[in-house]
């Protein structure tokens, strides 16, 4: 490896950096040439009235330009890496805490959670209902519903609503293949008149899907569980 000397500079040292300079050299590419570590300003005041050629401009301009080009690409896989890293201890920290929904009462309660802020507050209803377009959604509450109580599989009913343009057929296959049940438990899609002649930007969007329990005590014990936890939240 090149050994590069530091504040030792010499009159040849800065004709040698002016020639290299007139051929298009970078700084960087200068003080490796040189064998010596020679800071920007130092090159300003040597290059001071220094007059380069069109052609050797363009070239400096296009090496500077591949430089922040390549500069740009490692400072974005740097940040990747220290946010990958942060990821990975968050998940370390998170995992045992996780794997204690398995726990009925702790899922209870995050089942509640859920239905709180998703799921619908009907009183008129037989049952309720929660419709989210993220799967994740669908799937935590339908798993955590079975997890916390005894369920009947054929309460459940699904709505579809989703853009006019949409492909219904694919998106029932879509929708049922995430849920994992029978056809017969889905209801006629439901089109959104208002994106008539208004074409969906997003090419992965699916819609939304609409589940319904039909079971007004679970509804009912959900809804206690949630404001009893709101009462005990906000009087600590």
């Amino acid at each position: 490896m090149v050994q590069l000397i530091m504040n030792n500079y010499s009159a040849k040292d800065v004709e040698d950096a002016k020639e290299l300079r007139l051929k298009g050299k970078t700084y960087s590419e200068i003080s490796k040439e040189l064998n010596k570590i020679i800071p920007k300003s130092t090159f300003s005041y040597w290059f001071k009235g220094l007059v380069l050629s069109p052609d050797v401009q363009d070239k400096l301009s296009d090496n500077i330009a591949k430089k922040l080009i390549v500069a740009r690409v490692k400072a974005v896989e740097a940040n990747k890496e220290i946010r990958n890293k942060f990821r990975n201890s968050i998940n370390e920290v998170n995992l045992p805490l996780s794997k204690r929904i398995i726990d009925p009462t702790i899922a209870k309660i995050a089942l509640a959670m859920l239905c709180l802020g998703e799921a619908s507050k009907s009183t008129s209803r037989s049952g309720f209902y929660l419709g989210n377009s993220d799967q994740r959604i669908i799937v935590l509450f339908m798993k955590l519903l079975r997890l916390c109580f005894p369920i009947n599989e054929s309460k459940f009913r699904f709505t579809i609503q989703c853009r006019a343009d949409q492909a219904i057929d694919d998106l029932e296959k879509y929708w049922r293949r995430v849920v994992g049940v029978a056809e017969g438990q889905f209801y006629k899609p439901r089109i959104d008149p208002r994106t008539i002649g208004k074409p969906t930007k997003n090419s992965d969007y699916k819609g939304v899907l609409r589940v319904d329990y039909i079971d007004k005590k679970i509804q009912l014990e959900l809804e206690s569980l949630a404001n009893l936890i709101y009462n005990q939240a906000v009087s600590l």
